[in-house]
């Protein structure tokens, strides 16, 4: 999220040894991810659930897809760690609010998710 470079220059720059010659430019913003995870993760994650509700582009949250496939037109999880809801914020706190917004109208079943990401780094916060 906070990359602004173009990541394939840069991956070609790593390919031909010039990593050296190229800038990365990064958001000043913090960064901040929380994971989706199917029924049963992590032991035996559930696999065909189908997925709704993703949030609509925004420029400062997107949703990452890790364990889905597209069957048709429809899409369904396909393994544990099915999505990662990761917002900037001008401070971790505002990165966890847009993150957990983000995630709030996704639907599957079972889906599972922590409620405590970044509260570590919120002084004075408990989940």
């Amino acid at each position: 999220m906070r990359l602004k470079s173009d990541l394939l220059e840069l991956l070609e720059h790593a390919v031909d040894g010039t990593l050296d010659q190229a800038d990365a430019d990064w958001d000043r913003r913090c960064a901040l991810g929380v994971v989706l995870a199917a029924h049963g993760y992590p032991e035996e994650p559930r696999k065909g659930d189908v997925i709704e509700g993703l949030p609509p582009f925004a420029e400062d949250a997107r949703v990452f897809h890790a364990g889905t496939t597209l069957q048709g037109r429809t899409l369904i999880t396909s393994g544990g760690r099915v999505l990662c809801a990761t917002a900037l914020g001008d401070s971790v706190k505002m990165a966890q609010k847009r993150a957990y917004d983000t995630l709030e109208t996704i639907r599957f079943d079972g889906m599972q998710f922590r409620r405590d990401i970044g509260f570590r780094a919120i002084p004075g916060r408990k989940p």
